[in-house]
């Protein structure tokens, strides 16, 4: 090629090079929960809903659909000679950057606040992604690389100061576990800087850490005009030129935006070097070969439209909804007689709001089931359904002219001559996302605060007081907190996060008890009067279950209520390989209901630089008929068995440490909510 073609080809929108027979190529795809933004795709619950489930053998399932779904998309619309965006094999997924605080908006993309569970779960999305054969199924990239997490209205301009320890303790983990044990074939760097290093140029990230200490050969990409930021947001250069090269001199092989358009005159003016752009060029076009471009037969060609939107795809979908809802209050109400309640008033701007079942970065799917269609399917026959909008999501007024809370009246008069009441309140994409994406919803951005917003407040006075039985389903990306606690007849309360095509199906199901909740919370939920931290400091103090003051928690991580009833016991630890610990459990269904349970095993290490809280090392996810039993195994692997200190730097600790083994952390809120009592186990190392 020459410097034209090789450059050429680090840019996101590729042009062809008819001479060798190159066609063109859009780098820029979506899979984030399903095979985004190119039209009819199986529609999943948004990220953290699938990280609700504490499951990566269902993950992998799931990713593994998607990755069959993009490639379906891809075989048919380069037969139509489409190469537009949104319509390739290189994956921008998944978001593996830790929610550390819940008024992020983007933190609905996450696996939620802890590193060992997100790492678990990026490890098995990357592999469903890329698939097992000869060529790449599709190739992964996770991103944004790395300490991003807001705020979103600065992250063209905002330097994260975050310390040695920070970095190595919460912030690293998931990425060097996508490279090392998930082989992520690309890593996108953030908008914004850390420690003064623009993460798209950053010497220390790019060099330093990603291809240096952990030996990365792959991709790194650019967030979507990223490389502009240099110049117009953090100052480190001055011109378009200087930007682009900075970029690709750090490492940065591919450009999501136009400036490596700046390029061409950046090499005459001799600020990159032919060895430069050919490194870049060299590691674009193995990936496009990896997946079988531009030319070769695949193991993927025969995928056609049979494998896109199928029943069976459909079915896993649905199971992934039901999993993800997560039971966070239930005064012995649920499950629902079905011959209990005549008469049901489904209330609240997310009760028929197809929005809110699938968060950003979205497909489009053909069978979307809103909560009041999923109520109603599902009670036809038995009950009769009344329905209310009651407020805007944020505006008061429903009708653009009308006075302010002009629904609140019907929603009253309807929960008055009804049984029961369904209250579904919370957020959508286009309030709750990545603030100015016009492809997620618009202006969307960060929560100002962790409460309803006041049209829902008011909507929920007012039907609350009616004094009818209540439950609450919040609908949203991250922590709410409902502030339900005034109002005894509020019985039960459900996290439905973005639940994904058939949420509602879901929800109707869950609520007459075809089946048990299972789902836990990947991150806390915090009360509305909790002092949080300044947004804008990356310190981990008093952030994640890990560090906050427990006195903040309305939800605790790990927690989340079922039908059924559990027993934890620690049986054995002993020594494994490479340092590790196997630890043996049982787990006893000790109810007269099948159900599904997350066993969580955590460890406290006595050392001055453990975190304050036991920290999470194993999850499994098992279902068990009544009073069946079950023997879990944990591989605790040694790296557990580590602190870092404050200069970054990790080191082994032997001693004294705890093990404790339950459906929830060990904590005092976990229990005072309902969870089951957890095991535990002493042990010197």
């Amino acid at each position: 090629m020459s410097i034209e073609e090789l450059l050429s080809q680090l840019r996101y929108n590729a042009p062809s090079i008819p001479r060798l027979g190159i066609p063109e190529y859009n780098w820029w795809n979506e899979g984030l929960h399903g095979a985004a933004r190119s039209g009819t795709a199986t529609v999943f619950p948004q990220a953290i809903g699938l990280a609700a489930l504490f499951d990566p053998v269902f993950l992998y399932e799931i990713a593994s659909i998607i990755s069959t779904e993009q490639r379906v998309k891809y075989n048919l619309y380069t037969k139509e000679d489409d190469r537009g965006i949104y319509k390739g094999l290189t994956v921008w997924s998944p978001n593996i950057n830790i929610f550390r605080d819940p008024r992020w908006g983007r933190g609905q993309e996450t696996y939620g606040e802890d590193p060992y569970l997100t790492s678990i779960l990026a490890v098995a999305f990357i592999k469903g992604l890329q698939g097992e054969g000869p060529h790449l199924k599709t190739a992964s990239c996770v991103k944004h690389f790395a300490a991003h997490s807001g705020p979103e209205p600065l992250r063209h301009h905002f330097n994260a100061i975050v310390s040695d320890k920070d970095l190595e303790e919460t912030y690293l983990p998931a990425f060097e576990a996508a490279v090392i044990e998930g082989r992520v074939n690309a890593v996108m760097g953030a908008y914004s800087a850390v420690n003064g290093e623009a993460c798209c140029a950053s010497p220390f990230l790019i060099k330093e850490t990603l291809r240096g200490k952990w030996g990365f050969t792959g991709m790194f990409i650019s967030d979507c005009w990223a490389i502009r930021d240099f110049h117009q947001g953090h100052h480190v250069t001055t011109s378009v030129e200087e930007s682009a090269a900075l970029a690709l001199n750090a490492g940065c092989d591919l450009a999501c935006g136009n400036e490596y358009e700046a390029l061409t005159t950046a090499f005459e003016k001799g600020l990159v070097t032919v060895g430069t752009i050919k490194q870049a060029a060299t590691r674009v076009m193995t990936t496009r070969y990896a997946l079988g471009m531009p030319g070769d037969s695949t193991e993927y060609d025969h995928l056609g439209l049979e494998h896109l939107d199928s029943d069976n795809h459909a079915r896993v979908a649905l199971e992934a909804s039901r999993r993800c809802l997560v039971l966070l209050k239930n005064d012995a109400f649920l499950p629902l007689a079905r011959n209990k309640f005549k008469t049901i008033a489904v209330i609240g701007p997310n009760a028929d709001n197809r929005t809110a079942l699938w968060g950003n970065y979205h497909g489009t799917s053909s069978r979307y089931t809103t909560i009041l269609e999923g109520l109603r399917s599902y009670t036809k026959g038995f009950a009769t359904i009344r329905y209310s909008e009651g407020s805007g999501l944020t505006k008061r007024n429903v009708e653009r002219l009308a006075q302010a809370d002009d629904r609140v009246s019907e929603a009253v008069f309807m929960a008055k001559n009804s049984d029961l009441v369904l209250l579904c309140l919370g957020l959508d994409e286009r309030v709750e996302g990545e603030m100015r994406d016009d492809g997620s919803g618009g202006w969307a951005g960060d929560k100002s605060d962790l409460r309803l917003p006041e049209a829902q407040r008011i909507l929920l006075n007012a039907v609350a007081q009616v004094g009818k039985p209540t439950i609450v389903i919040l609908l949203s990306g991250g922590a709410i907190d409902p502030e339900i606690e005034a109002y005894p007849n509020i019985r039960a309360l459900i996290q439905g996060w973005y639940p994904g095509q058939q949420g509602g199906q879901a929800l109707a199901e869950l609520l007459f008890g075809e089946y048990s909740p299972s789902g836990k919370l990947p991150v806390t939920f915090y009360k509305a009067s909790a002092q949080l931290p300044d947004f804008e400091d990356y310190s981990m103090a008093r952030r994640t279950y890990r560090y906050c003051n427990h006195d903040d928690v309305l939800y605790p991580f790990g927690f989340g209520l079922s039908y059924g009833s559990f027993s934890y016991s620690l049986l054995t630890v002993q020594e494994g390989e490479n340092d590790s610990v196997i630890v043996k459990g049982l787990v006893t269904n000790t109810s007269a209901i099948p159900a599904r349970t997350i066993a969580q095993l955590y460890l406290k290490v006595s050392s001055s630089d453990a975190p304050p809280h036991p920290v999470l090392v194993g999850v499994n996810s098992i279902h068990l008929l009544p009073h069946e039993e079950h023997v879990i195994l944990f591989t605790v692997d040694k790296k557990h068995f580590t602190m870092v200190n404050e200069h970054g730097t990790r080191y082994p600790v032997y001693g004294r440490y705890t093990l404790f083994f339950g459906s929830s952390q060990p904590d005092k809120k976990s229990k005072e909510l309902g969870a089951e009592p957890y095991d535990r186990l002493d042990r010197i190392r």
